[in-house]
């Protein structure tokens, strides 16, 4: 009786546990997150007021700022993909380092390529497969407003397929050089088996001294 009473206790101790790990993965990693993405985005906007504008940005440094209208989204985007610096404080990552760097917006040609979390801390891709073909993505940085449409969509490639961020993505659906961007996340949901990727082609640069994009307004 005694032994069975000590293991019911700790199963019972257990599932408490498994219980308090779950609701802090779902619920309080996102709300530690949005508190991050509200500093960043603040911190961004009082850069920018300040009119500072450095030559390059060090890793998990905020640098702009992505609006995905459709889905309600608004983050920051800092430079690196780092999972303790960037994708876990509920920003988005731009695939800037190393041999995964891959062009700003500004670039005449290249290929802006970032990488958010899908489940968990601020989940800011976790609806990207909602886009369709002509849904609009804009990134707003220090003077411009880039405005993408979503292209394509790829619904499950593996960790390992890189190609996907090259400056003409194979895949993709554009077949030269042109102005793109690739949104990459895990999936399924709440795994991180496999890459889910979207991308998009610029149609819009906008100076921010005209006033927001279409796409903003309304």
């Amino acid at each position: 009786m005694v032994a069975s009473r000590a293991i019911g206790e700790l199963f019972i101790t257990f599932g408490v546990l498994m219980l308090l790990f779950v609701t802090y993965q779902l619920w309080w990693t996102n709300i530690r997150a949005g508190q991050e993405v509200d500093r960043e985005t603040s911190k961004i906007q009082d850069a920018w007021a300040a009119g500072r504008k450095p030559d390059a940005f060090r890793p998990g440094e905020g640098f702009a700022i992505m609006y995905i209208p459709k889905l309600d989204v608004v983050v920051p985007v800092a430079a690196g993909i780092n999972k303790e610096k960037v994708l876990d404080r509920g920003m988005v990552g731009h695939y800037s380092e190393g041999k995964l760097k891959t062009a700003m917006p500004s670039d005449r040609t290249g290929n802006f390529a970032v990488a958010g979390h899908r489940n968990t801390h601020g989940e800011p891709f976790r609806y990207i497969n909602r886009l369709k073909p002509g849904d609009p993505i804009v990134v707003e940085t220090q003077d411009t407003y880039y405005t993408y449409e979503m292209a394509s969509i790829l619904d499950q490639t593996p960790p390992s397929n890189v190609s996907v961020i090259d400056s003409v993505p194979p895949g993709s659906g554009f077949s030269e050089p042109g102005r793109y961007i690739t949104l990459t996340t895990c999936t399924p949901e709440f795994t991180s088996t496999f890459r889910m990727i979207v991308w998009g082609k610029m149609v819009e640069e906008r100076p921010r001294s005209k006033g927001k994009p279409d796409a903003l307004v309304g």
